[in-house]
């Protein structure tokens, strides 16, 4: 006998607003498929006010009640039974955050919770990563987001441990990186990969995924640091109007894989890492795996 859920995610993050709609199939004897039945990704930019600022602006405000109100309309038109919205790097920082997600509350009926560095790198580190990960082998797990940058270790097929980092592509186009955080995300990158030899990167994030598109790779199989190297080159070499023009980027990410490309390319270095695995997943896979687990009757003991 089949049975079907269909669960949304919706991840507030500091460059875009992203709506993931999953339909999850059961069937006795079999794994649980989790499969993506729409995806909407609105780019608020709520960084750029925010770590500028530290106020979400006004203008952006109405932006974000609309898109939570298109929202729930979209919900609603796929027959949504349960959804978990989450706020990160910008919201959580905005002093005005808090009052925002009453108002979101109010005028759409969306419920929003700011989490903090270390939840969001668990949710993202709950994604179900078996099919990338081998238990004889050492992983670093890197998400690329636009306000922070969060990494999970990975080793024997577990969870060694994790770090969020306020460096995210939004912060560094604002030079609002500070030169002391980002030695100690390279410091902290080196130390807990010294230990563990062979290792290979899993990257996430937007910009990951369109460098991964543009290489024409198989899903499954790896980018190597050189190819990584090459088109950060390439990318450092157009203007922004010839990163839209000849490389087809959208306006709004043409701006931030510059950052992006930085951040996984040291990573790679800093963890002596030669490959990097680009699975199609983030916070908002993360949110709708947490979602069906909650859901799920526990087993009796």
């Amino acid at each position: 006998m089949i049975k079907q859920k269909t669960y949304a995610a919706i991840d507030i993050g500091s460059n875009a607003v992203r709506l993931l709609v999953s339909t999850i199939t059961e069937k006795e004897g079999m794994e649980t498929n989790f499969r993506k039945t729409s995806l909407v990704r609105v780019p608020i930019r709520l960084g750029a006010d925010v770590f500028l600022k530290q106020k979400v602006s006004e203008k952006n405000t109405i932006r974000m009640i609309d898109t939570m109100h298109a929202f729930k309309l979209l919900m609603k038109s796929h027959g949504v039974e349960k959804y978990k919205a989450c706020a990160t790097s910008a919201m959580r920082e905005a002093q005005n955050g808090d009052e925002i997600t009453n108002i979101i509350k109010e005028k759409s009926g969306i419920d929003i919770e700011i989490i903090d560095g270390s939840h969001e790198a668990a949710i993202i580190a709950a994604t179900d990563l078996h099919a990338l990960i081998q238990n004889d082998h050492n992983y670093l797990y890197v998400d690329v987001g636009g306000g922070s940058t969060e990494y999970t270790m990975y080793s024997n097929g577990k969870t060694v441990t994790s770090k969020s980092f306020k460096v995210g592509t939004v912060r560094m186009m604002e030079d609002l990186v500070e030169h002391k955080t980002w030695e100690e995300m390279q410091q902290w990158v080196k130390e807990t990969t010294k230990d563990f030899d062979d290792i290979d990167l899993i990257g996430s994030g937007g910009n990951i995924n369109n460098i991964f598109k543009t290489s024409g790779k198989k899903e499954g199989k790896p980018l190597s640091l050189k190819y990584l190297k090459d088109y950060d080159e390439k990318l450092n070499s157009y203007t922004y109007e010839e990163r839209i023009t000849d490389l087809d980027l959208k306006n709004d990410r043409a701006d931030v894989i510059i950052p992006a490309s930085k951040i996984y390319v040291n990573s790679m270095k800093w963890a002596r890492a030669n490959w990097i695995y680009v699975p199609k997943i983030g916070l908002a896979d993360g949110i709708i795996k947490s979602l069906y687990k909650e859901a799920k009757p526990k087993k009796k003991v």
